[in-house]
């Protein structure tokens, strides 16, 4: 591909590959047409945005979506990276991950990034992420040690640390029931989950 122009551009700006960007990601992890193209389309300059790695500004080789952490504004979580079966194996997946590394730290101003991944690990790891407690974009992170204000409710430490909890005299709250995706792990007090949480400081 040393001939031929890659770039990495915010599909928000592009909607000429809205429907191929759509094909691209359902022949990864299928889904109802209309609801993945409403989640495209909702790209945009301030979070979330979808990024996508075109060849000669004519064919989509790649995805990537970044979305807010509203508990750790200093990151966001990188999802539905996905490269084109037909090419995997060229290190397009690195070519997109470094631009929106540096697309994170140089625009977005982060600190770190956060993502998901379920058999992907070593790839994640050769681009030094580190495994993590799981993060949601969707509220909390609530890593099984951390500390809680009474009053706000507000996360003290955004990056998975070991730390004793304050009780102050008042018995501990009984732990959360498991469910079919997560478990608690009372022998290290980590939550387990069907994919592996990372993050990376940027």
């Amino acid at each position: 591909m040393e001939s031929e122009i890659l770039e990495v551009l915010p599909l928000h700006n592009y909607p000429e590959f809205l429907k191929e960007t759509c094909d691209l990601i359902n022949d990864e992890w299928p889904r109802g047409e209309t609801a993945r193209m409403m989640s495209l389309q909702a790209s945009r300059d301030n979070l979330p945005t979808s990024f996508i790695l075109v060849k000669d500004r004519k064919q989509v080789l790649g995805h990537c979506k970044l979305t807010a952490i509203p508990s750790i504004p200093e990151s966001c979580f990188i999802e539905t990276v996905v490269i084109s079966k037909a090419l995997r194996g060229k290190k397009l997946g690195t070519y997109l991950m470094r631009h929106i590394e540096n697309y994170s730290k140089n625009v977005l101003q982060l600190k770190m990034l956060h993502l998901s991944t379920k058999g992907q690990e070593e790839f994640y790891a050769k681009l030094n992420y580190e495994i993590c407690a799981p993060v949601s974009i969707y509220g909390g992170y609530l890593p099984a040690n951390s500390k809680l204000r009474p009053s706000s409710h507000t996360i003290e430490n955004s990056v998975p640390e070991r730390t004793s909890v304050a009780t102050n005299g008042a018995p501990p709250p009984p732990p959360l029931p498991p469910t079919n995706e997560t478990a608690w792990n009372n022998n290290n007090n980590n939550i387990k989950t069907s994919k592996t949480y990372m993050f990376k400081y940027l």
